[in-house]
């Protein structure tokens, strides 16, 4: 899981235009909204994005997603349980 998450640092880096920010600067544990990156509601419907086009998993709603998308760490646990194959 561990080259997964840093995957996922590197494409919601590119997924957010963060380029000033590197792989290493995210916390996988920190929340990646308000503390942490201070991502916003637009934020997350591109990481939503993201989670649909590159791995075919579609968040079932809110509260599926508030958790979800919590950390880096919490995206990497959900696409590794919810993978196809």
């Amino acid at each position: 899981m561990e080259n997964l998450v840093e995957k996922l640092k590197s494409e919601i880096i590119e997924a957010l235009n963060l380029a000033e920010m590197k792989p290493e600067q995210i916390d996988e544990n920190a929340p990646l909204f308000v503390d942490g990156l201070g991502l916003d509601s637009i934020d997350a419907l591109e990481l939503i994005v993201l989670l649909e086009k590159k791995y075919g998993l579609k968040v079932a709603n809110a509260e599926e997603g508030k958790k979800v998308l919590y950390s880096v760490n919490s995206m990497a646990e959900f696409i590794t349980r919810n993978k196809k194959g």
